[in-house]
């Protein structure tokens, strides 16, 4: 007879002999693609019936070696985030799979976001089921790199040749304590022999002696330091200096000291260089971008929008007291004691000014509200293009983009459908607006995608490809569970400007030639100045249903809009593209555009919506095209 312990012995053997065998069996490999691109689609869930969640990992893949099933049939429901997956029948959006060690299945699934998803940047099994199917990742790093399991909102920059990365509060394995003083990693540059930024980005992180990502901006005090405003200008002696914003924060996300670090070369660390008064009306904040205006160079700093500016040297940045604002409020003014500025006739005097704090969105609000404002006097209108409501843009970057010719926003939207998991894409003549028309890009259902920032030094195509980066995370979001691996990282999209369905309204500026209203967009206005300012929105590229409005003349009239069809033959390109008049079911947020008439055919000039003609103008009934509002007009405001 074997004794109890001995029975107890035997049955553990077996238990790990058949444990062990189960681990030994190759996993069945599933590859989830977008199906317009064929490339991989991460963080697609795979749901059992029973409730068991599998995602796929940076390249789509998904290796599944459970030993309850492999062997036989199993049902798995499909879903991400911005995509769907056909559905069956009985309307389950899923597949059945047969689950064999060794075998494999593609899925295919149809991208709704417009922007596609690439990869995980950061984090613990970025590629860990690429590793466990035996394939080849494309990083060096594709399972943990400096024991970095998760990071917050990135800042990055291009100093000494080389990417500079650095991130809020970072988790690792080994507690749930982490790091809250500034992580930060370097990469090389594409041109300069670094990874195709489409397929991943080898970060090389600065380490403590224990191997995991070490602080680089330990300000003293107590709580975390969070960097800001990260930025690269020359100092007096012409040498490169990167600098940044920093703050200190306690319990329960109180700022309580706000000043400027600077990055030393020997130590790869941020050393102090300055600290502000935490009421100072304009500070370092958000992702910056370099401008010249006027003859000289500044630094903004985008929230999203670029409101606040500093002489682009390392001696102004040190100096709260230059920087400036863009603001209607006089100087010395505050938002707890407003003074609008106005110019003698009324208006309302919007500028760069000092000792002056921005006039943002919730500025805005604020101004309207308490009367100061009125709602046309407003600066600031990001709509959708379709709807033509409101977009509350939380935070973002804005960067000029070669291919488009203009300055591009990517912009987290502040409780859309989702509490901060909308990110929209606008276009803008200058970099101060006007910021009227924006297009939904991606979507995260009851999940958080904070804090996004175009990466313009990876733009491809002379910049038809853009990509950026933001926080997945649960936070915020009330999402019950967070998701795997994938919360609280960073996750990188791309964006192809040449789709028609980014096709935005663009300002269409009036000018007076002879008795005649002419219409350009700024791009084709040349050294033209507007007559009339922006008269209304429309296309200047084909979108989806839209026709292409020409202009003609005919002898002894002045130039006359008419609609054409795209490829009509006409020889000169289009003034703008727009809907054709009798479009069914239009967008709310066109109006028709009329044209009015002299009786002696002599003048002749257009107005949208209700608007009548000028005196001595006949309207036409019936309008020549569906056109975009210019939600900065009177009219406009109060039709809303």
């Amino acid at each position: 007879m074997i004794s109890s312990p001995m029975r107890a012995i035997i049955f553990g053997a077996a238990l790990a002999i058949g444990a062990t065998a189960f681990a030994a069996e190759t996993p069945f490999v599933v590859t989830v693609v977008d199906e317009a691109t064929g490339r991989g689609v991460p963080l697609v869930e795979l749901r059992t019936v029973n409730d068991v969640s599998f995602f796929t990992d940076s390249a789509g893949v998904l290796a599944i070696d459970d030993p309850e099933l492999l062997g036989r049939k199993v049902f798995f429901t499909v879903r991400s985030h911005g995509y769907e997956f056909p559905p069956d029948g009985f309307g389950f959006r899923g597949k059945a799979l047969e689950l064999t060690a060794g075998g494999t299945a593609k899925l295919a699934i149809k991208r709704v976001n417009l922007a596609e998803r690439l990869y995980r940047v950061t984090g613990g099994g970025i590629y860990r089921d690429s590793v466990r199917a035996g394939m080849k990742p494309p990083i060096k790093e594709p399972l943990l790199n400096a024991q970095v399991f998760g990071s917050d909102s990135v800042v990055n920059a291009v100093y000494g040749g080389k990417l500079r990365w650095f991130w809020g509060d970072t988790n690792r394995p080994s507690y749930p304590l982490g790091n809250f003083n500034v992580p930060g990693a370097t990469s090389e540059l594409p041109q300069n022999g670094g990874l195709d930024p489409e397929k991943g980005i080898d970060l090389s992180y600065f380490v403590d002696d224990a191997g995991f990502a070490k602080p680089t901006c330990k300000m003293p005090g107590k709580g975390p330091t969070w960097i800001t405003g990260l930025s690269v200008v020359s100092d007096s002696s012409g040498r490169e200096t990167m600098l940044a914003g920093y703050m200190k924060v306690e319990a329960p996300l109180k700022v309580y000291e706000r000043g400027l670090v600077r990055w030393n070369d020997e130590r790869n660390e941020f050393e102090h260089v300055a600290m502000f008064p935490l009421d100072a009306p304009a500070l370092p904040d958000g992702h910056t971008f370099v401008y010249e205006e006027g003859g000289k160079k500044y630094v903004y700093f985008c929230t999203p929008l670029p409101l606040v500016r500093v002489a682009a040297t390392a001696e102004a940045m040190a100096d709260v007291n230059v920087y400036e604002a863009f603001t209607c409020l006089t100087a010395g003014s505050r938002m707890d004691k407003p003074a609008v500025e106005r110019g003698d006739d009324g208006s309302v005097r919007y500028g760069w000014k000092r000792n002056a704090p921005p006039v943002g969105v919730k500025e805005q609000d604020q101004l309207i509200k308490a009367g100061h404002l009125k709602p046309h006097e407003a600066w600031h209108f990001l709509r959708d293009r379709a709807t033509g409501k409101r977009v509350s843009a939380h935070a973002g970057s804005v960067y000029w983009n070669e291919f488009r010719r203009r300055w591009v926003m990517i912009a987290v939207e502040y409780f859309g459908t989702s509490a901060l998991g909308e990110v929209w894409y606008a276009e803008s003549d200058t970099p101060l607006g006007p910021w009227c028309y924006a297009a939904k890009i991606v979507t995260h259902e009851r999940y958080s995608f904070y804090n996004p920032k175009q990466h313009p030094y990876f733009d491809k195509d002379g910049g038809r490809r853009i990509l950026f980066e933001g926080t997945y995370a649960q936070t915020f979001s009330g999402a019950p569970v967070a998701t795997p691996r994938y919360d609280y990282n960073q996750m990188m999209y791309k964006l192809d400007l040449e789709d028609r369905r980014l096709a935005l309204p663009a300002p269409v500026y009036g000018f007076d030639d002879g008795g005649a209203m002419r219409f350009a967009t700024r791009q084709a206005a040349g050294a033209r100045q507007p007559w009339q300012g922006v008269v209304f929105f429309a296309l200047d590229r084909p979108g989806a249903g839209t026709v292409p409005i020409h202009e003609e003349r005919s002898a002894g009239e002045p130039p006359r809009l008419v609609a054409g069809k795209e490829g009509d033959g006409r020889r000169k390109e289009p003034v703008f593209y727009a809907l054709p008049a009798d479009t069914k079911s239009p967008l709310d947020a066109t109006v028709g555009l009329f044209e009015c008439v002299s009786d002696d055919g002599k003048r002749r000039v257009c107005v949208t919506g209700d608007t009548p003609a000028p005196q001595g103008l006949t309207r036409a009934e019936s309008p020549v095209c569906l056109v975009w509002r210019n939600p900065k007009s009177p009219a406009s405001q109060a039709a809303k």
